[in-house]
């Protein structure tokens, strides 16, 4: 690897940006792409996808193309999850999102709930959910999820949310819950193909019962588009 990449590698991750690098070993020479350049970097369309697949994978690959050798590797920062509602779903999901490598941020302007004492060494900011997404600026490696059940907390959250291009948005509720926070965020100007983003209820559909299993089934869901690129 030229030092003139190394820097530019070592740059990107301490800015949090994602980053892949491309060598062709049949000419030992490499690119190092970030997300505007795979727009306009002038090599092979295949190749192109084949980086943004490593980049939404983190699993580098060895690939041939019009007979020349590839290998593409991804430096990625690590994954955030912004969880709004710091409640005992929280708790769980916090401590299993961490162990999956993701970076948790916790949301709750609610002292009573949002204490060290019950969650540990995580982040906890006590803004207004939009207040406090704003600063977040949740990007393409990011989850927001809402667990309050409270209107007035997570539709600014959820709103926040859909105006990003977080990966993944989810909000805890039933069906009949879910529909009635699509109506007011309808009425708030988010289109039917906006709405579509949000998962709700939240989670995968695994028959859970507790906070934990909760935990489980959204954070499957959640690693489910992060690695699939939301298909």
């Amino acid at each position: 690897m030229k030092p003139d990449v190394l820097d530019r590698i070592l740059a990107a991750r301490a800015s949090k940006q994602s980053v892949a690098l491309v060598w062709n070993l049949d000419r030992a020479e490499e690119w190092l792409l970030d997300a505007n350049a795979m727009g306009s970097a002038e090599m092979p369309a295949e190749i192109l996808t084949a980086a943004r697949a490593v980049l939404r994978s983190d699993k580098a690959v060895r690939l041939e193309h019009a007979g020349e050798n590839y290998f593409i590797r991804a430096f990625n920062p690590p994954p955030r999850m912004i969880v709004v509602g710091a409640v005992h779903i929280a708790q769980s999901l916090a401590e299993m999102a961490h162990l999956a490598g993701f970076e948790v941020v916790l949301l709750d302007p609610r002292q009573a709930f949002a204490t060290q004492e019950r969650f540990g060494a995580f982040e906890i900011r006590r803004d207004w959910p939009d207040r406090a997404l704003a600063a977040l600026a949740p990007d393409a490696r990011t989850a927001v999820v809402t667990l309050t059940h409270d209107p007035k907390l997570d539709d600014p959250a959820l709103d926040a949310a859909l105006r990003s291009p977080a990966f993944y948005i989810g909000s805890l509720g039933s069906k009949k819950t879910h529909r009635s926070r699509l109506e007011r965020l309808g009425e708030r100007g988010f289109e039917k193909a906006d709405l579509e983003r949000i998962h709700g209820p939240v989670g995968l559909s695994i028959g859970s019962i507790s906070p934990a299993e909760i935990a489980v089934s959204i954070l499957a869901e959640v690693i489910a588009h992060l690695r699939s690129g939301g298909a």
